[in-house]
Protein backbone atom coordinates (compact mmCIF):
# COMPACT_ATOMS: atom_id res chain seq x y z
CA UNK A 1 0.00 0.00 0.00
CA UNK A 2 1.31 3.43 -0.95
CA UNK A 3 2.09 5.73 1.95
CA UNK A 4 0.32 9.09 2.18
CA UNK A 5 2.16 12.01 0.63
CA UNK A 6 4.02 14.03 3.29
CA UNK A 7 2.38 17.33 4.07
CA UNK A 8 4.00 20.19 2.07
CA UNK A 9 5.78 22.83 4.16
CA UNK A 10 3.23 25.48 3.16
CA UNK A 11 0.38 23.36 4.44
CA UNK A 12 2.25 22.37 7.60
CA UNK A 13 2.65 26.05 8.44
CA UNK A 14 -0.98 26.81 7.63
CA UNK A 15 -2.24 23.92 9.73
CA UNK A 16 -0.02 24.86 12.67
CA UNK A 17 -1.35 28.41 12.56
CA UNK A 18 -4.92 27.16 12.33
CA UNK A 19 -4.53 24.73 15.23
CA UNK A 20 -2.91 27.41 17.37
CA UNK A 21 -5.90 29.68 16.93
CA UNK A 22 -8.83 28.81 19.17
CA UNK A 23 -11.03 31.12 17.11
CA UNK A 24 -10.39 29.29 13.83
CA UNK A 25 -13.65 28.34 12.11
CA UNK A 26 -12.74 25.53 9.75
CA UNK A 27 -15.26 24.49 7.11
CA UNK A 28 -14.76 20.96 5.83
CA UNK A 29 -15.95 20.13 2.32
CA UNK A 30 -15.94 16.75 0.62
CA UNK A 31 -16.99 14.99 -2.54
CA UNK A 32 -16.18 11.69 -4.17
CA UNK A 33 -13.86 13.62 -6.47
CA UNK A 34 -13.39 17.03 -8.05
CA UNK A 35 -17.06 17.99 -8.45
CA UNK A 36 -17.30 19.64 -5.05
CA UNK A 37 -14.74 22.22 -6.15
CA UNK A 38 -17.71 24.12 -7.61
CA UNK A 39 -19.11 24.43 -4.08
CA UNK A 40 -15.66 25.19 -2.62
CA UNK A 41 -15.30 28.04 -5.13
CA UNK A 42 -18.65 29.53 -4.07
CA UNK A 43 -17.75 29.16 -0.38
CA UNK A 44 -14.41 30.90 -0.74
CA UNK A 45 -16.02 33.69 -2.73
CA UNK A 46 -18.69 34.30 -0.07
CA UNK A 47 -16.50 33.81 3.02
CA UNK A 48 -12.85 34.39 2.06
CA UNK A 49 -11.73 34.76 5.68
CA UNK A 50 -12.74 31.21 6.69
CA UNK A 51 -10.20 28.37 6.42
CA UNK A 52 -11.39 25.60 4.10
CA UNK A 53 -10.34 21.96 3.96
CA UNK A 54 -11.46 20.02 0.87
CA UNK A 55 -11.26 16.24 0.65
CA UNK A 56 -11.73 14.44 -2.66
CA UNK A 57 -12.37 10.75 -2.00
CA UNK A 58 -11.17 10.00 -5.51
CA UNK A 59 -9.61 6.69 -4.51
CA UNK A 60 -13.12 5.36 -3.87
CA UNK A 61 -15.02 7.22 -6.58
CA UNK A 62 -17.40 7.67 -8.20
CA UNK A 63 -20.07 7.50 -5.51
CA UNK A 64 -22.88 7.94 -8.04
CA UNK A 65 -22.17 4.58 -9.67
CA UNK A 66 -21.77 2.66 -6.40
CA UNK A 67 -24.22 1.03 -4.00
CA UNK A 68 -25.62 2.99 -1.03
CA UNK A 69 -23.64 0.98 1.55
CA UNK A 70 -20.37 2.01 -0.09
CA UNK A 71 -21.43 5.66 -0.14
CA UNK A 72 -22.46 5.56 3.51
CA UNK A 73 -19.23 3.89 4.64
CA UNK A 74 -16.95 6.25 2.74
CA UNK A 75 -18.91 9.33 3.81
CA UNK A 76 -18.55 8.34 7.46
CA UNK A 77 -14.78 7.89 7.10
CA UNK A 78 -14.27 11.21 5.35
CA UNK A 79 -16.47 13.07 7.84
CA UNK A 80 -14.60 11.48 10.75
CA UNK A 81 -11.37 12.78 9.21
CA UNK A 82 -12.73 16.31 8.70
CA UNK A 83 -14.00 16.47 12.27
CA UNK A 84 -10.63 15.22 13.55
CA UNK A 85 -9.02 18.12 11.65
CA UNK A 86 -11.26 20.58 13.51
CA UNK A 87 -14.19 21.16 11.17
CA UNK A 88 -17.27 22.51 12.94
CA UNK A 89 -19.23 22.88 9.71
CA UNK A 90 -19.10 20.12 7.08
CA UNK A 91 -20.44 20.60 3.56
CA UNK A 92 -21.31 17.36 1.80
CA UNK A 93 -20.63 18.65 -1.71
CA UNK A 94 -22.01 15.55 -3.36
CA UNK A 95 -25.65 14.88 -4.22
CA UNK A 96 -25.25 11.11 -3.90
CA UNK A 97 -23.53 11.30 -0.50
CA UNK A 98 -26.22 13.69 0.73
CA UNK A 99 -28.97 11.38 -0.49
CA UNK A 100 -27.62 8.27 1.20
CA UNK A 101 -25.41 9.38 4.08
CA UNK A 102 -26.34 12.78 5.53
CA UNK A 103 -28.74 11.40 8.14
CA UNK A 104 -26.17 8.90 9.35
CA UNK A 105 -23.31 11.38 9.75
CA UNK A 106 -25.59 13.83 11.54
CA UNK A 107 -26.39 11.13 14.08
CA UNK A 108 -22.71 10.15 14.30
CA UNK A 109 -21.55 13.76 14.93
CA UNK A 110 -24.36 15.64 16.72
CA UNK A 111 -22.10 18.58 17.54
CA UNK A 112 -21.25 19.31 13.91
CA UNK A 113 -23.37 21.38 11.53
CA UNK A 114 -23.90 19.68 8.18
CA UNK A 115 -24.92 21.20 4.86
CA UNK A 116 -25.94 18.81 2.13
CA UNK A 117 -26.29 19.25 -1.60
CA UNK A 118 -29.52 18.19 -3.26
CA UNK A 119 -30.82 18.64 -6.80
CA UNK A 120 -32.43 22.08 -7.12
CA UNK A 121 -35.94 20.78 -7.74
CA UNK A 122 -37.59 23.52 -5.68
CA UNK A 123 -35.97 26.54 -7.40
CA UNK A 124 -36.41 24.84 -10.79
CA UNK A 125 -40.12 24.35 -10.20
CA UNK A 126 -40.48 27.98 -9.12
CA UNK A 127 -38.62 29.19 -12.20
CA UNK A 128 -40.29 26.98 -14.80
CA UNK A 129 -42.94 28.80 -16.84
CA UNK A 130 -43.86 25.63 -18.73
CA UNK A 131 -44.04 23.52 -15.54
CA UNK A 132 -41.67 21.05 -17.17
CA UNK A 133 -38.14 20.44 -15.87
CA UNK A 134 -35.40 17.86 -16.26
CA UNK A 135 -33.00 16.68 -13.56
CA UNK A 136 -29.59 15.46 -14.71
CA UNK A 137 -28.05 13.42 -11.89
CA UNK A 138 -26.34 10.15 -11.09
CA UNK A 139 -28.49 7.00 -11.12
CA UNK A 140 -27.91 6.60 -7.38
CA UNK A 141 -29.18 10.10 -6.56
CA UNK A 142 -32.29 9.64 -8.70
CA UNK A 143 -33.03 6.29 -7.04
CA UNK A 144 -32.96 7.74 -3.53
CA UNK A 145 -35.97 8.46 -1.34
CA UNK A 146 -34.63 11.96 -0.65
CA UNK A 147 -34.90 12.80 -4.35
CA UNK A 148 -38.40 11.35 -4.58
CA UNK A 149 -39.40 13.42 -1.56
CA UNK A 150 -38.02 16.60 -3.18
CA UNK A 151 -40.23 16.04 -6.21
CA UNK A 152 -43.30 15.26 -4.11
CA UNK A 153 -42.88 18.33 -1.91
CA UNK A 154 -41.67 20.96 -4.35
CA UNK A 155 -42.83 20.01 -7.84
CA UNK A 156 -46.25 18.33 -7.51
CA UNK A 157 -47.65 20.33 -10.43
CA UNK A 158 -44.62 19.90 -12.72
CA UNK A 159 -43.55 17.33 -15.22
CA UNK A 160 -40.20 16.25 -13.79
CA UNK A 161 -38.04 14.24 -16.18
CA UNK A 162 -35.17 12.37 -14.48
CA UNK A 163 -32.05 11.96 -16.62
CA UNK A 164 -29.73 9.32 -15.11
CA UNK A 165 -26.27 10.24 -16.39
CA UNK A 166 -24.39 7.03 -15.81
CA UNK A 167 -20.63 7.50 -16.20
CA UNK A 168 -20.69 11.27 -16.72
CA UNK A 169 -19.18 12.23 -13.37
CA UNK A 170 -16.43 9.66 -13.83
CA UNK A 171 -15.59 11.08 -17.27
CA UNK A 172 -15.48 14.65 -15.89
CA UNK A 173 -13.24 13.36 -13.11
CA UNK A 174 -10.58 12.50 -15.70
CA UNK A 175 -10.15 16.14 -16.73
CA UNK A 176 -8.96 16.80 -20.27
CA UNK A 177 -8.34 13.10 -20.81
CA UNK A 178 -12.04 12.43 -20.38
CA UNK A 179 -13.46 15.16 -22.63
CA UNK A 180 -14.15 12.88 -25.60
CA UNK A 181 -16.16 10.58 -23.33
CA UNK A 182 -17.91 13.59 -21.78
CA UNK A 183 -19.00 14.76 -25.23
CA UNK A 184 -20.21 11.29 -26.19
CA UNK A 185 -22.26 10.96 -23.01
CA UNK A 186 -23.71 14.46 -23.27
CA UNK A 187 -24.82 13.74 -26.84
CA UNK A 188 -26.56 10.65 -25.50
CA UNK A 189 -28.21 12.23 -22.48
CA UNK A 190 -29.15 15.63 -23.90
CA UNK A 191 -30.61 14.47 -27.22
CA UNK A 192 -34.00 13.29 -25.80
CA UNK A 193 -34.55 16.52 -23.84
CA UNK A 194 -35.32 18.64 -26.91
CA UNK A 195 -38.67 16.89 -27.43
CA UNK A 196 -39.87 17.13 -23.82
CA UNK A 197 -40.89 20.81 -23.78
CA UNK A 198 -38.71 21.59 -20.79
CA UNK A 199 -37.46 25.08 -19.95
CA UNK A 200 -35.23 24.30 -16.95
CA UNK A 201 -32.54 21.67 -16.40
CA UNK A 202 -31.25 20.95 -12.91
CA UNK A 203 -27.56 20.08 -12.68
CA UNK A 204 -28.02 17.48 -9.96
CA UNK A 205 -24.35 16.54 -9.52
CA UNK A 206 -21.60 18.91 -8.43
CA UNK A 207 -19.41 17.64 -11.28
CA UNK A 208 -21.79 18.88 -13.96
CA UNK A 209 -21.20 22.66 -13.62
CA UNK A 210 -17.68 22.05 -14.95
CA UNK A 211 -19.23 21.07 -18.30
CA UNK A 212 -22.20 23.47 -18.17
CA UNK A 213 -21.20 25.19 -21.40
CA UNK A 214 -21.14 21.85 -23.19
CA UNK A 215 -24.58 21.00 -21.82
CA UNK A 216 -26.01 24.41 -22.76
CA UNK A 217 -24.69 24.10 -26.32
CA UNK A 218 -26.63 20.86 -26.77
CA UNK A 219 -29.86 22.16 -25.26
CA UNK A 220 -29.99 25.39 -27.23
CA UNK A 221 -31.31 28.84 -26.25
CA UNK A 222 -34.25 29.32 -23.92
CA UNK A 223 -33.41 26.48 -21.53
CA UNK A 224 -32.10 27.50 -18.11
CA UNK A 225 -29.41 25.50 -16.31
CA UNK A 226 -29.77 25.52 -12.54
CA UNK A 227 -26.84 24.92 -10.17
CA UNK A 228 -27.20 25.12 -6.37
CA UNK A 229 -23.55 25.81 -5.43
CA UNK A 230 -24.16 29.43 -4.38
CA UNK A 231 -27.21 28.50 -2.30
CA UNK A 232 -25.26 25.76 -0.53
CA UNK A 233 -22.43 28.17 0.20
CA UNK A 234 -24.88 30.72 1.63
CA UNK A 235 -26.28 28.10 4.00
CA UNK A 236 -22.79 27.22 5.25
CA UNK A 237 -22.00 30.90 5.73
CA UNK A 238 -25.19 31.32 7.77
CA UNK A 239 -24.21 28.44 10.05
CA UNK A 240 -20.74 29.85 10.59
CA UNK A 241 -21.82 33.49 10.92
CA UNK A 242 -21.72 33.75 14.75
CA UNK A 243 -17.95 33.17 14.77
CA UNK A 244 -17.04 34.26 11.25
CA UNK A 245 -15.81 37.66 12.36
CA UNK A 246 -13.09 35.94 14.40
CA UNK A 247 -11.70 33.96 11.48
CA UNK A 248 -8.23 34.50 10.15
CA UNK A 249 -8.17 37.14 7.42
CA UNK A 250 -5.35 35.19 5.75
CA UNK A 251 -7.26 31.91 5.83
CA UNK A 252 -6.00 29.06 3.70
CA UNK A 253 -7.63 26.61 1.31
CA UNK A 254 -6.26 23.09 1.83
CA UNK A 255 -6.80 20.25 -0.65
CA UNK A 256 -6.51 16.55 0.14
CA UNK A 257 -7.32 13.48 -1.92
CA UNK A 258 -7.37 9.71 -1.59
CA UNK A 259 -6.62 9.52 -5.32
CA UNK A 260 -4.32 11.29 -7.77
CA UNK A 261 -3.01 14.61 -6.34
CA UNK A 262 -1.96 15.89 -9.77
CA UNK A 263 -5.48 15.57 -11.14
CA UNK A 264 -7.02 17.45 -8.23
CA UNK A 265 -4.35 20.15 -8.52
CA UNK A 266 -5.09 20.58 -12.25
CA UNK A 267 -8.83 20.74 -11.69
CA UNK A 268 -8.37 23.20 -8.82
CA UNK A 269 -6.32 25.46 -11.08
CA UNK A 270 -9.02 25.28 -13.75
CA UNK A 271 -11.98 25.58 -11.40
CA UNK A 272 -10.59 27.95 -8.75
CA UNK A 273 -8.01 29.81 -10.80
CA UNK A 274 -5.38 29.11 -8.14
CA UNK A 275 -2.36 26.87 -7.86
CA UNK A 276 -2.71 24.95 -4.61
CA UNK A 277 -0.65 22.08 -3.17
CA UNK A 278 -2.52 18.80 -2.75
CA UNK A 279 -1.81 16.20 -0.09
CA UNK A 280 -2.58 12.54 -0.72
CA UNK A 281 -4.15 10.87 2.32
CA UNK A 282 -5.38 7.43 3.35
CA UNK A 283 -8.60 7.24 5.32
Amino acid sequence: MTSPTPLPATLRAARAARNASASSSLIGVFDSGVGGLSVLRALHRQLPQAPLLYVADAGHAPYGDRDPAHVQQRSERVVDHLVDQGARVVVIACNTATAWAVDGVRTRHPGVAFVGVEPGVKPAALASARRSIAVMATPSTLASERYADLVRRHAPDCQVHPVPCNGLAAAIERGEAGLAEVDRLLDLYCAPLASLGIDTVVLGCTHYPFVAERIAARLGPGIRLLDTADAVARRAVDLLAPSAEHADAAATVELQTTGDPDLLARMALSGLGRTLPVQRIQI
